[in-house]
């Protein structure tokens, strides 16, 4: 008989344990194109078996034996097999009697044993280039598809593919360890670190695609691997700003979708229901990050969200000071979408003409060719100066860049009222 609820228990188990398996697979065989092909075969195998089975009562681990018999099997078969598990314990990881591969610590390691971290540490080794570590950990760590993760990135899925590629293969090619490095190469790989848990956070807190806007696993695993790395480096503020950063944003991860399931914006929402045991966290984390005087952009993000956190309501929210810390950002990050969200600051603080100009001139920026919410904020502020037909075709146009289906029911929802106003 088949199990009704089975494949929503697959499309879950992959959020939740994809990162985890490919993980475990690549400390256990140190190759990353083995791990993820025998992850994407014990998944295959789970839409197969669990359909007729039933889903087991430890889906993860059902999955990592699988996958784990797979890249076995795998390598017994390969005449390589052998000599990649001798040269995986050349690096330091020799291998136990049980065919698995025994990492050993190195400083920092012991207390934080979690294949995760390490894998996102080997990414971020500051021999790779940025984006390529940002971008093979959001796909070996999260699961994200390389079309996912060219959204995030605001570039083509084709070059996304070659930048990963290229990537896997010069931590080959260079013997990159698979460990968290000693404390004294820790800062070298934070802003690698740093910027491969907000984007999987993003992810997490607002879909690049599909029918879910929010995938809470991911954002709650973003913020555990966080906490272990504030642990790690509990005197570098910006560590602690980005931590500060996700409680905040995730505070409210409760309010922005209505009882249907349908987006709410921030002026919607019932702030009843945001969390104030995370915002009370967020704050003190931030607190403690902003005394340390080396202010840096996931501490003025964190500022930003700690003003919306603090406020009654959307007409009590300090935008005069929300603006002014996006221009501070713009200087210590400029990017096209800071600037965006200084022009909505702007326009909330009580001037939509000057925020209007201010997304006029990023119109013309090809990175924002593709980015919806460029037309939504410029639809909402020409709906609030009560120019509806400029704000239909910007509704419009919005619509057809939306990422997931809730975005896109919201902009419907929009379009059908400025054109009964």
């Amino acid at each position: 008989m088949t199990d009704p609820n089975f494949q929503h228990a697959v499309e879950s188990a992959f959020r939740e344990e994809w990162g985890r398996i490919v993980a475990t697979l690549i400390g256990r065989t140190g190759d990353w194109d083995l791990a993820e092909e025998c992850a994407q075969e014990a998944f295959a195998q789970a839409l197969r078996r669990w359909a007729v089975d039933g889903v087991p009562q430890r889906p993860g681990a059902w999955l990592t034996t699988v996958a784990g018999n797979r890249a076995v099997d795998r390598l017994r078969r390969d005449s390589r097999g052998a000599e990649l598990m001798e040269q995986v314990g050349r690096d330091g990881s020799p291998a136990g009697s049980n065919g698995e591969v025994m990492r050993e610590a190195s400083d920092g390691a012991a207390a934080i044993a979690d294949d995760r971290l390490r894998l996102i540490f080997t990414c971020c080794h500051p021999a790779l280039p940025l984006e390529g570590r940002v971008a093979l950990t959001l796909r070996s760590l999260a699961g994200l598809t390389t079309a996912e993760i060219a959204r995030a990135f605001l570039v083509s899925e084709g070059t996304m593919a070659k930048r990963i590629t290229r990537t896997k293969t010069k931590i080959t090619a260079a013997g990159i360890p698979y460990r968290v490095p000693p404390a004294h190469l820790l800062a070298d790989r934070t802003a690698g670190v740093l910027a491969v848990l907000y984007l999987m956070f993003n992810e997490g807190y607002a879909a690049s695609s599909g029918p879910d806007l929010i995938r809470s696993g991911l954002c709650d695993e973003a913020i555990r691997l966080t906490r272990s790395l504030h642990q790690l480096m509990p005197d570098e503020p910006e560590v602690a700003g980005a931590l500060a950063l996700m409680l905040l944003h995730h505070s409210r991860h409760r309010a922005r979708l209505d009882d249907a399931g349908e987006l709410l914006t921030m002026e919607e929402q019932d702030r009843s229901r945001w969390d104030e045991a995370a915002i009370r966290e967020g704050l003190e984390v931030l607190d403690s990050a902003l005394h340390r005087r080396q202010v840096g952009p996931y501490q003025l993000q964190a500022a930003i969200a700690a003003c919306h956190a603090q406020a009654e309501s959307t007409t009590e929210t300090d935008w005069e000071e929300i603006a002014g810390l996006y221009a501070l950002l713009e200087r210590q990050m400029p990017s096209p979408v800071v600037t965006l969200n200084r022009a909505v600051a702007v326009a909330f603080a009580g001037n939509i003409g000057a925020g209007l100009a201010i997304i006029e001139e990023l119109a013309d920026d090809p990175r924002l060719q593709d980015y919806y919410l460029l037309e939504a904020a410029r639809a909402d502020l020409l709906r609030r100066r009560t120019d509806y037909l400029a704000a239909t075709e910007c509704y419009e146009r919005a619509l057809q860049l939306a990422p997931s289906d809730v975005e896109r029911r919201y902009l419907l929802r929009r379009l059908r009222e400025v054109a009964i106003s």
